[in-house]
């Protein structure tokens, strides 16, 4: 009876509630990957732990995140002479309101261009191609792809 009440408060006081099937498969396939590390000599994958256990993937996965303790955004992680870092540094939105506003502001100023100047600023910015590259695609000399270039994005940038 005793064990069984350190058990029941080991599971239950912890900062996130997870079932207790969810924690059994964790504890189960922390076993299994332990098996496999030493079968196949490196750490296995969730597949293969997943194939071992005859669950599916997306459960071991689960099961593994649900055994780990969460940490605080203002956890610090570096600090040197008063400069700290904290989590919420390095986790970061890129699809914040800033970047969205600019987005749209940039689509904007795109329909003001011709079909010819979108390629070009599509083919150099988007895909990465040299303007000599773009020139062969297009049809037109390596000069020219470079004015058509500086004046679209010389408009973009005055709108």
């Amino acid at each position: 009876m005793i064990i069984g009440e350190i058990r029941r408060y080991l599971r239950d006081n912890n900062s996130v509630r997870v079932s207790r099937s969810i924690k059994d498969t964790a504890y189960k396939a922390m076993q299994v990957k332990e098996k496999l590390t030493a079968r196949f000599q490196r750490e296995p994958t969730a597949e293969e732990i997943a194939k071992e256990m005859g669950v599916k993937k997306q459960e071991v996965v689960m099961a593994f995140e649900s055994v780990v303790d969460p940490v605080s955004l203002y956890e610090p992680i570096y600090s040197d002479n008063g400069d700290t870092i904290y989590v919420l540094d390095q986790v970061g939105d890129k699809n914040d309101d800033k970047n969205w506003l600019d987005e749209i502001t940039f689509k904007e100023a795109m329909n003001g261009l011709s079909e010819r100047e979108k390629k070009i600023l599509r083919l150099r910015f988007f895909v990465g191609k040299t303007q000599m590259e773009v020139s062969k695609e297009i049809g037109i000399s390596q000069a020219q792809v470079s004015r058509l270039e500086k004046s679209a994005l010389d408009r973009i940038k005055s709108r």
